[in-house]
């Protein structure tokens, strides 16, 4: 790894070092000084934003359009220091980052086309009936940006979900400057990352202030992000305790603020009799290879399964032990998500979980697969036993008919995912979970695992609270651009003071 990171803040296109400082804490190489924020960076950061999104707020799709385009021109420019320094912060391995790169960039340039298009500006007239008793005056309806958005950057995708990812990018899209808290388990590579998005600023001709990153490996400034007046909105991806917090200091403001958080999921997958008994054995090891990716380290993490007791369920779970004995230990992101992963281990054995399988050989930053086993009786009984570990590991549900099958799905709450697993005849018991399951999830899938979401125009990544603060939002996908967008009515506004996406014939 050639590049030595400078350690500093980047606010509104220059370079602040502040006085604090933290150490990295990468998984191997050397560790590197960064600033550390707090409210004065942050209020310097938001200030600069709210006197750019006087001029970012009003420019041209087109010059959006090209200033993304530019972002991903300059990170995909990086690879060679980006990739080892993701690889050496976080343990990632080679093709899992360039495979993310590639997405971060790949989603910078749909939300480039997206724009173009301008459908997402939902523009509606409604003509003036001067004659009519009483007169209907001209309205026209466009969708506007909000202002200065908050984006904090996320553990588990250094690239695709924190400095210049999906938040970032859908915000800056809309017409809204981004401040972002910088996450501590990567902030070699948001720095690179941060230099991307400027040297495109300064190419584009964009303001200062579009872009901030605030460094920090404390909460007092993400708190005070999220706290501060001229904030607009907040895109977060982490925790539930962590969002929950800053969902409520939103909600407590004097002027709140919508809160976008996606904080959690145990994706469950129900597989139903006559595909466990068709496809029992192919269904397990599937189930176990998505069980384990990224050593279970995705918010779309399989980590439930419900299936029916019997011969069938035994011979699946001993599918299942086999596939999972296999699999050494692998580092985790951070020391503190292996201590994590570990206790949360323990909490559901504490409670009603039954150990099945646990690889041994983990150490301090490492995390072997885990699996254990319930009933439906002692799993609706027990609401720890819903709760995410964040991890490899999986929790196994037998029911003893498709009735109760059904109360446990009834009892679930909010997911990203809810799956089935089904034969031609399961389509009926299929039917009748269906209603269930469009109530749990954001995402429903048929004969698949949810680990992966593609980046599109159709995609949902949210779903009912806990999985998301917001279910009428999506992370991941076009649609996300909503999030930083408000509609606005013209009523019988002369075209030369109308922005110029309202002007000319629009949609009746």
């Amino acid at each position: 790894m050639t590049y030595h990171p400078h350690g500093d803040h980047l606010i509104a296109g220059r370079r602040w070092s502040g006085t604090a400082r933290f150490e990295s804490r990468p998984a191997h190489g050397p560790s590197y000084a960064f600033a550390d924020g707090g409210v004065a960076e942050v209020d310097r950061a938001v200030q600069a934003a709210e006197e750019a999104f006087a001029i970012y707020g009003q420019t041209t799709r087109a010059a959006r359009a090209k200033f993304l385009e530019a972002i991903a021109d300059a990170i995909e420019s990086r690879a060679g220091d980006l990739t080892p320094m993701v690889m050496a912060e976080t343990g990632l391995p080679q093709a899992r980052v360039e495979g993310e790169r590639g997405r971060t960039s790949g989603q910078l340039r749909l939300f480039a086309s997206h724009i173009r298009k301008g459908e997402y500006l939902d523009r509606r007239l409604d003509a003036a009936l001067p004659e009519r008793v009483p007169p209907r005056p001209e309205l026209r309806l466009c969708m506007r940006p909000l202002g200065p958005v908050a984006v904090f950057g996320a553990s588990n995708f250094p690239l695709a979900f924190s400095t210049a990812g999906g938040d970032t990018a859908s915000a800056l899209a809309a017409g809204c400057p981004v401040i972002v808290k910088g996450h501590p388990a990567h902030p070699g590579t948001g720095e690179i990352v941060a230099e991307a998005i400027e040297e495109a600023r300064v190419a584009c001709g964009m303001p200062g202030g579009v872009f901030s990153l605030v460094q920090s490996a404390s909460r007092s400034a993400g708190e005070a992000l999220a706290a501060h007046p001229l904030i607009r909105a907040v895109g977060f991806t982490g925790s539930l305790g962590g969002g929950r917090a800053l969902f409520d200091l939103c909600a407590r403001r004097e002027e709140p603020i919508p809160f976008f958080g996606e904080l959690g999921s145990v994706n469950p997958v129900f597989v139903l009799d006559d595909a466990l008994a068709t496809r029992g054995v192919g269904i397990a090891r599937d189930w176990a290879a998505s069980l384990i990716m990224g050593v279970g380290q995705f918010c779309t993490n399989p980590g439930l399964l419900v299936l029916q007791d019997g011969e069938a369920a035994e011979a699946f779970i001993s599918e299942v032990v086999i596939a999972l004995s296999q699999i050494s230990a692998q580092t985790m992101l951070t020391p503190e998500i292996a201590a994590s992963f570990q206790a949360g281990v323990e909490m559901l054995a504490a409670n009603g979980g039954d150990v099945v399988c646990r690889v041994g050989g983990a150490s301090a930053r490492q995390a072997a697969p885990a699996l254990l086993r319930t009933d439906a009786r002692r799993f609706l009984a027990e609401p720890r036993l819903a709760e995410e570990v964040f991890g490899p590991l999986g929790l196994i549900v037998t029911v003893s008919s498709a009735d109760e099958r059904k109360t446990l799905a009834e009892g679930l709450r909010g997911q990203l995912t809810c799956t089935l697993q089904i034969e031609a005849g399961d389509i009926e018991e299929a039917k009748a979970l269906m209603p269930v399951l469009e109530r749990k999830a954001g995402r429903l899938l048929v004969n698949g695992f949810p680990t992966g979401v593609e980046v599109c125009d159709a995609m949902v990544h949210g779903g009912p609270y806990p999985a998301s603060t917001n279910f009428g939002a999506t992370s991941v996908g076009t649609l996300a651009i909503r999030r930083f967008l408000r509609p606005v009515c013209y009523q019988n506004m002369p075209e030369a003071l109308l922005p110029e996406d309202a002007r000319g014939e629009l949609r009746k």
